[in-house]
């Protein structure tokens, strides 16, 4: 097993090719190969963040402003604003760039959806953000939206395809249902999608699930070298934090695992401190006792250890937080949503005594309803309070999915 486990190890560092290249090359890169071809003689809108980097951290930015014969014109930002600079869930206003001078349009704040009048003298609006691969994760709300608008206006738009960090092949969670649709759980797709942010688009696009059933002029700008097996840290590209709480490539597996639980407010999952989404943690549990109980479940791939530790900043900075610190070692033998419920299971078999969700506020309960997607799931798992009660109801949609979403693969 330790053999097996320095072998995965050895495969999750960063890969390259001969002369320090990476193996993947990403949308932006083929675009410029490309000569820009399908920006020359155009105006341009460009949705992006810092994340829209080139394998050697050039930004698409500063790349299209410089691009012959191509017209940058606007810049449009998601949650955190085009330059990362905005804390999570600030409301952003629309402003100018400094360091370029283009109108900056807010898709975080008094609007999320680009207006007719921002879009009013541009040709084509491309977007180039690196996403989680989650439905929760709001850029892909904000993508929806603008390929909304676009469709309204008529204009083409223009995905520069970036990896999914976790992979083109796990799939995992519930469709979201009617009645729970909503900017972290915008479309009828898994929780865990299995898509780069370009397939995700043409699936929403083919599949009329844009509002109104809006169909875009799209275009994707494929990886070349992408393998829907490859995790983030075996592509040779660096990582940039889509978000402050995102900060390593493997982030995103960790933030599966904890994220849904760390929406009842009353849990630490490691946000505020120097591991985020890599705990399960509160004031009145025994780390110890509680390890245990996590060792006792028998999963293959991931480990546990007792930690206590204060955030510095969040709902719970100042207070010492008790619990575990989990460890993916083996990602390819892990169901990640279901670690944060047999958390909860072993709590509730550690401390019947307690209700676990007696002291989430309405607000918490109707949150972390909306990240799933479902009202059902809770519902399900309050009575008895396993995570077997639930699994079947998660997994229900999965294969359905991944038969519907396999037409949209760009790649093998």
């Amino acid at each position: 097993m330790r053999l097996l486990r320095a072998l995965i190890a050895m495969l999750m560092l960063p890969c390259a090719a001969p002369g320090g290249q990476p193996f993947v090359k990403l949308g932006i890169e083929v675009l410029q190969d490309r000569h820009f071809d399908l920006l020359r003689g155009k105006t341009v809108g460009l949705i992006t963040n810092p994340t829209g980097v080139d394998s050697q951290l050039r930004s698409t930015i500063d790349i299209l402003l410089h691009a012959p014969g191509v017209r940058l014109v606007a810049l449009f930002g998601p949650e955190h604003g085009v330059r990362g600079d905005a804390p999570a869930g600030s409301a952003i206003a629309s402003t100018t760039d400094s360091r370029t001078g283009l109108p900056v349009y807010s898709l975080y704040g008094r609007t999320r959806k680009p207006t007719p009048e921002m879009l009013q003298h541009i040709d084509v609006l491309v977007y180039d953000m690196q996403d989680i691969g989650c439905r929760s994760y709001t850029y892909i709300s904000t993508m929806g939206l603008a390929m909304e608008a676009a469709a309204e206006q008529a204009i083409p738009f223009v995905v520069l395809d970036r990896p999914d960090p976790l992979g083109g092949v796990r799939v995992e969670g519930n469709i979201a249902e009617a009645g729970f649709t909503s900017f972290v759980s915008p479309y009828p797709i898994p929780y865990v999608y299995g898509l780069t942010c370009g397939e995700l688009a043409s699936l929403l696009n083919g599949e009329g699930m844009l509002h109104g059933a809006e169909h875009c002029v799209l275009t994707v700008i494929p990886m070349l070298g992408w393998k829907r097996g490859m995790l983030y840290p075996q592509t040779g590209l660096p990582w940039v934090p889509p978000s402050p709480h995102i900060p390593e490539a493997t982030t995103p597996l960790y933030c599966i695992a904890s994220g849904i639980l760390g929406e009842l407010g009353t849990y630490s999952v490691g946000v505020g401190y120097t591991f985020p989404f890599h705990a399960y943690a509160a004031g009145w549990i025994d780390p110890e006792k509680l390890a245990e109980g996590m060792a006792d479940l028998r999963l293959r791939g991931v480990l546990f250890r007792p930690v206590t530790y204060t955030p510095f900043y969040g709902s719970q900075e100042g207070s010492a937080e008790r619990g575990v610190q989990f460890y993916i070692e083996e990602p390819d033998s892990v169901n990640l949503m279901s670690l944060q419920f047999l958390f909860l299971q072993t709590l509730h078999r550690l401390y019947p005594q307690r209700d676990i969700f007696a002291s989430v506020d309405r607000q918490h309960l109707s949150s972390f309803d909306a990240v799933l997607g479902s009202g059902a799931v809770r519902k399900l798992f309050s009575g008895r309070m396993t995570y077997g009660d639930i699994r079947a109801y998660l997994d229900k949609d999965v294969p359905r999915f991944r038969q519907l979403s396999r037409k949209y693969y760009l790649y093998p």
